[in-house]
């Protein structure tokens, strides 16, 4: 594709329009006039012959694969092949998606004389966690007498992943992750364990629950039995991807969006489970744990059997980023009975689900008996915009706010009830806010840990 470029529009402008009123003024120079025309058109119908292939030869070649973490400033890195080895002024333009925000809408590239091969870097940033494509680069050059610009397009295929970010997380925990103070590191196991290792003599101090009576009625003398400490724990994270989770994560500091790109790509209460998931394997990696996940919204989506290790983390990364909610609702009977089939060791079950919704709740505690007996159930939720009781603020200043305040407390008691059923039920259940999400969850596990629940 060849456009005029504004200087020979100039010259349009210089040539044509004196020289047309001089033979409008002077019949006599009118052949005079079309020679000064024509040979303007000649000069520009030769400029863009002989340069039209200016770009044969241009290449640009950028990674398979990029990757980014949401909302953290990274670059894109180009690599530009100039066949001819000419020196070019190269004008690039990448069609990013509106997911990824740069602040260049364009770059200028001058290729030097006699490089095959040139590089530039393009700073972007990912706004929203997800996978995108990119597949064009749009070119363009100048023509030899610079009348011209000679335009193209070069085929790329990059993906472009954006990762959750877990570096603020990670400073918030930074006590955890750089064994500072009561973090993560190795910890003194309590409690005796459940796994039976050896039978020993009777030491003055054991219980009469550990004793072995057969074994003491065959010896004639008292036997006790010992149990190993299970080092090595189970955790599955199990996190709703219905349509509650959609909605806008808020907390007691939420105010209304500062900048354009945070009112489009608000942070969903699904993308804090996301977080909060892949923090809390983190965490189970340094301790040594199996850590699995579950996906599930009216039936389960996704499924990682618990491993440790770095490979099965990015296994686990990579289901995450790009999961998104789904608009249905959660069917639990479907989860527990999976859960039951499925997950046959004792485990640690992190549910990251709503049940500020009365009848999803009663779904999850009318079923949640078929997993409780087995495995140790922690429900967890983010605490809803308003749930609060009814006489925890200071004061009321309008009638709207009155009646905001009392389905706040409403919903707070039917929370609460929820909890009740629950904990008779054998499983835990906690209202978390926004901002401590994953210390409320990390504490959560290591607490089980230390104290050998599981």
């Amino acid at each position: 594709m060849i456009v005029p470029r504004f200087r020979l529009l100039f010259w349009i402008a210089a040539v044509f329009l004196p020289f047309s009123i001089l033979a409008a003024v002077v019949p006599s120079t009118v052949f005079f006039s079309l020679g000064a025309a024509l040979i303007l058109v000649v000069i520009a119908v030769v400029d863009a012959t002989f340069s039209l292939g200016n770009l044969s030869g241009i290449q640009v070649e950028l990674p398979a694969t990029v990757r980014f973490s949401k909302g953290k400033e990274g670059v894109i890195a180009l690599r530009i092949k100039n066949e001819s080895m000419k020196s070019r002024r190269l004008r690039l333009s990448l069609a990013f998606p509106l997911q990824i925000y740069s602040p260049r809408r364009e770059l200028i590239v001058y290729l030097p004389k006699e490089n095959l091969y040139s590089s530039v870097s393009w700073p972007c940033k990912g706004l929203k966690q997800g996978k995108y494509n990119l597949d064009k680069c749009y070119l363009e050059t100048i023509s030899n007498f610079g009348f011209w610009a000679i335009r193209g397009t070069s085929t790329i295929n990059t993906e472009i992943r954006v990762y959750p970010n877990l570096l603020v997380e990670s400073k918030n925990l930074s006590a955890l992750f750089l064994n500072r103070g009561v973090g993560i590191h190795s910890q003194r196991q309590v409690g005796k364990g459940r796994d039976f290792e050896q039978l020993r003599e009777y030491i003055p101090g054991d219980s009469y629950e550990d004793i072995h009576w057969k074994a003491t009625a065959k010896r004639g003398q008292p036997i006790t039995k010992v149990f190993q400490i299970e080092r090595t724990q189970v955790v599955y994270v199990v996190i709703d991807a219905s349509r509650l989770s959609a909605r806008r994560a808020y907390s007691d500091n939420t105010r209304g969006p500062s900048r354009k790109e945070d009112s489009l790509f608000y942070t969903t209460i699904l993308e804090r489970y996301i977080t909060a998931a892949l923090v809390l394997g983190l965490a189970a990696e340094k301790q040594g744990d199996l850590f699995g996940l579950l996906i599930f919204d009216d039936r389960v989506q996704r499924f990682a059997a618990a491993k440790n290790g770095r490979a099965h983390f990015n296994v686990c990364r990579d289901m995450l980023y790009t999961l998104q909610p789904n608009s249905v609702s959660p069917d639990y009977s479907e989860l527990f009975t999976f859960i039951g089939t499925r997950i046959r060791r004792r485990s640690l079950l992190l549910f990251l689900t709503h049940l500020d919704d009365p009848v999803l709740a009663q779904n999850f505690t009318k079923n949640i008996d078929i997993i409780s007996r087995r495995h140790l159930v922690l429900v967890n939720t983010l605490r809803p915009a308003g749930a609060k009781p009814v006489f925890s603020s200071p004061g009321v200043e309008s009638a709207d706010e009155l009646y905001q305040k009392l389905g706040g407390g409403i919903l707070w008691q039917s929370l609460r009830e929820t909890e009740k059923v629950l904990r008779r039920l054998g499983a835990d259940f906690s209202m978390m806010d926004n901002e401590t999400l994953c210390a409320e969850l990390i504490s959560k596990y290591l607490s089980v840990k230390k104290r050998q629940i599981l």
